[in-house]
């Protein structure tokens, strides 16, 4: 399983920005009605905010490369049929949607693609 650093980069960062709102609540609140109300409010609080915060970081196409995946597909670079056929469609500073005649190689030439336009400079995914 691939992981996106981008995403659990900004979560970790997230994580680290809730510890000083949620403590602040708490500091506030302690006092009304005890530890146990606090926490609760504080969590109730934390997540009326962060759910918001969460769903942009794991869902932003944004943060995210784009492919597309199609079965039967002959690959442009070897010719061999694949059973799943793969493309790059968008990423930083890369964008194929509107691609009159798209690319699909196999995984195998679809990795050396990856590879070189990693090294390149030009796309980054």
């Amino acid at each position: 399983m691939g992981v996106n650093l981008k995403r659990y980069g900004l979560y970790l960062i997230r994580w680290q920005l809730s510890t000083p709102i949620l403590a602040g609540v708490l500091y506030l609140l302690t006092d009304l009605g005890g530890a146990l109300t606090a926490t609760i409010i504080a969590n109730l609080i934390g997540g009326l905010i962060f759910f918001w915060v969460d769903r942009f970081i794991f869902t932003s196409e944004t943060l995210a490369a784009q492919w597309e995946v199609r079965e039967e597909v002959k690959c442009v670079d070897c010719g061999k049929v694949a059973r799943g056929g793969y493309r790059l469609v968008r990423a930083k500073n890369y964008d194929k949607s509107n691609d009159p005649a798209p690319e699909f190689r196999c995984e195998e030439c679809s990795k050396k693609k990856s590879e070189e336009l990693k090294k390149r400079g030009g796309v980054k995914h």
